[in-house]
């Protein structure tokens, strides 16, 4: 290990108890974390600009004389500076402010100031902007970019760049050894490790056309760090195969009966992916395999072909879900699959209470319950299973990481299967980006092929100030016996967003269509009351279902042909996608309104024309990523997986080609750099496992 690995900051000059706690909090220990802690973005206070060329919402420095300085009374009390150049006009505005504050912005005076732009009452305005007096200070101009760093509370952004400027001038090339061997780096370019990370740093003014460091100190970097975090998931999937998982009994008898009980046949899809799973399940090591799908592509048929085989080998199954609504949607149809074959399925979700839960865990203890779905409640305390060979996780974006372990550390609870086998589903395509630097550590299956018969859904953007029309459409559908959901994102009116709550449209939509059921879910509805609904809309008591987006995931009426999306504008495409496939599920033409409100922003109009033109969710989640980016589009799904400090997975694309082709060759050939190499960029892997 390098030297600056194990040099911890509280031995510097300076740094006490206070400030290691705070770097702590940013886990920054060592210096060497300290060096690896990159900027999130740059400040150019290189050069001053004029007034007149300030753009609003754009950052940028001016110097200029004040005008005069003055307390503004109104909503909000504040002290406001105007400065004047030779182009233009500008007033400071401060909240917080005090006496000599306001007396220092004498007339007359001449002021620099960073800060962003904004439209604002009098004209452009800067709110807190930094300053200074350069007549005071004689300051000169910044001869580099100014990093801005993530940072804690307590923790100014000066001492930070303090801090990193006195390690990085002080260290050696011998301090700092590159752990990628040479071999590996013969297509990145000639910037070695200590002068990317100076460059990234303290960035030059400009480089080949922009503000940053420049494309061969980045490379450096990103490589690496997409290297780490290859390297990270291989080590991961080596780890997890350490353990034994049970060796399941492959029996063909079972599948032929469960596919003889269907009403349809599998498609070529499903049945080639189910050969994958259970080429995974007989081994004796536990399967780590994603199963990708677009909505209504089967994937809980396949789920139901890999529980059975490992039922049928004297072990237990187990599949979580994130809602209640879809858990009690699977056991009625695994119930109703299972049941004919001498299985039995129980569920447990937060409402399984008192005597019955009892009842339930006993089933589950004593092994007499083959599957078990449910929601979070399977792996509280409590749940014990005799020996849990399948773990499914269905909508796996929904859980965080902790959650998966923790549900598949059940097994643990039987010696003779400690580890189950584990298959992650999701009806959220995940590009094929995302699904190398997230999820290389699994096998990947994918459903590329929806049932037979399955109709196109018409898709249509209509503006709110047509709600009128699509009233009408609602009229007729529900006259001609079909079913309709109409979907909002508010439970109750908001002052902030001018969102139509489900509240309040549903009593809209009862007084505009006399005659028609119309009945209402929502997330902070009880379960009995949620459960109650839909079933009255499965059953076709009620018409018109008002929801909101927790009928995203798993609900299934093949009545319901038409679904109206209030704000459509407000939802990613991915969102979208899975709301749009809970219609098309019947043999009745089926038609998707995006109701939106206008005038629409241009990537609103790109999004909703994106899915007018294309029900392709791999298409959409392409398209996803480039509009979104990554962070955004893998967001709270992720929680607890690693970001990335300067990697961008859209830019860098060849570079994570080539991290993924090296990192197992590393792994074998050079262990020790490759521990190393992990610790430099990812120091609290285990927190980071994919479970």
């Amino acid at each position: 290990m390098s030297a600056i690995a194990d040099e911890l900051l509280s031995e510097l000059r300076g740094v006490g108890g206070s400030l290691t706690e705070k770097l702590a909090r940013l886990g920054l220990r060592t210096k060497q974390d300290l060096l690896f802690h990159l900027p999130s973005r740059y400040e150019d206070r290189t050069r001053v600009l004029p007034i007149g060329s300030a753009a609003p919402y754009q950052s940028c420095q001016i110097e200029a004389q004040v005008l005069g300085a003055s307390i503004a009374f109104g909503r909000r009390r504040s002290l406001q500076v105007r400065v004047q150049d030779d182009s233009g006009v500008l007033t400071l505005r401060f909240f917080y402010f005090n006496g000599a504050q306001k007396a220092a912005f004498a007339a007359g005076r001449r002021v620099r100031c960073f800060g962003e732009v904004r439209p604002g009452a009098s004209g452009l305005e800067m709110y807190h902007p930094d300053y200074l007096f350069p007549e005071d200070t004689a300051a000169p101009l910044e001869d580099a970019l100014t990093p801005i760093y993530p940072i804690t509370e307590g923790l100014t952004q000066k001492r930070l760049r303090q801090l990193i400027a006195g390690v990085l001038n002080d260290l050696s090339e011998d301090q700092l050894p590159d752990l990628v061997p040479s071999s590996y780096r013969w297509t990145l370019g000639g910037t070695g490790l200590l002068a990317a990370l100076r460059e990234v740093h303290q960035p030059p003014v400009a480089n080949a056309g922009w503000v940053g460091p420049s494309q061969d100190a980045r490379n450096t970097l990103a490589y690496e760090e997409l290297l780490a975090h290859q390297v990270s998931l291989a080590q991961l999937r080596e780890l997890a195969r350490t353990e034994p998982a049970p060796a399941i009994r492959l029996n063909p008898d079972l599948e032929r009966q469960l596919l003889a009980i269907l009403p349809y046949q599998a498609t070529g899809a499903q049945r080639r992916v189910a050969g994958e799973i259970y080429a995974d399940l007989a081994q004796p090591v536990p399967m780590m395999r994603l199963l990708q799908g677009d909505v209504g592509s089967g994937k809980t048929l396949v789920a139901a072909l890999a529980a059975l085989q490992v039922i049928g080998s004297g072990c237990q199954a187990a599949l979580m879900v994130p809602t209640e609504i879809l858990a009690e949607q699977h056991q009625r149809n695994f119930s109703e699959w299972f049941e004919k074959i001498g299985r039995r399925v129980v569920m447990l979700t937060g409402k399984t209470k008192g005597r019955a839960r009892e009842a339930t865990l006993a089933l589950i203890r004593e092994g007499n319950a083959d599957l078990v779905i449910g929601t979070h409640a399977l792996f509280q305390d409590g749940v014990e299973f005799k020996r849990l060979g399948l773990v499914i996780i269905d909508e796996q974006h929904r859980f965080g990481v902790g959650q998966r372990l923790a549900l598949n550390a059940k097994a643990g609870q039987s010696a003779a299967a400690p580890r189950a086998h584990q298959l992650l589903m999701t009806a959220t395509p995940i590009p094929r980006t995302l699904a190398m630097s997230h999820y290389s550590n699994l096998d990947l299956s994918v459903i590329d092929e929806l049932p037979p018969g399955r109709k196109e859904i018409n898709t249509v953007l209509v503006s709110r100030d047509r709600r009128g029309e699509v009233i009408d459409s609602i009229r007729n559908a529900c006259r001609e016996g079909r079913q309709v959901y109409w979907v909002c994102t508010l439970i109750e009116e908001s002052e902030n967003f001018d969102l139509q709550a489900a509240e309040l449209a549903e009593a809209e939509l009862r007084i505009s269509l006399p005659g028609v059921q119309v009945g209402l879910v929502h997330g902070r509805m009880k379960p009995g009351a949620k459960s109650a609904v839909m079933a009255a809309f499965r059953q076709g008591e009620i018409q018109l279902l008002v929801a909101t987006t927790v009928i995203e995931v798993g609900v299934d009426v093949p009545n319901a042909s038409l679904m109206i999306i209030e704000n459509a504008e407000r939802l990613g495409l991915a969102q979208l996608h899975q709301l749009r496939g809970r219609v098309g599920r019947g043999s009745t033409a089926s038609h998707c309104v995006l109701l939106y409100g206008a005038p629409l922003s241009n990537y609103g109009r790109q999004r909703l024309q994106a899915m007018r033109d294309s029900s392709d969710g791999f298409v959409l989640a392409e398209i996803d990523l480039h509009m979104r980016g990554p962070g955004e589009l893998l967001g709270a799904r992720q929680t607890g997986e690693a970001g990335y400090r300067i990697a961008d997975l859209l830019r860098d694309s060849e570079l994570l080609e080539l991290a993924k082709n090296h990192a197992r060759d590393i792994l074998l050939e050079h262990p020790a750099l490759a521990i190393q190499l992990v610790e430099r960029w990812i120091p609290r892997v285990e927190k980071f496992a994919s479970a």
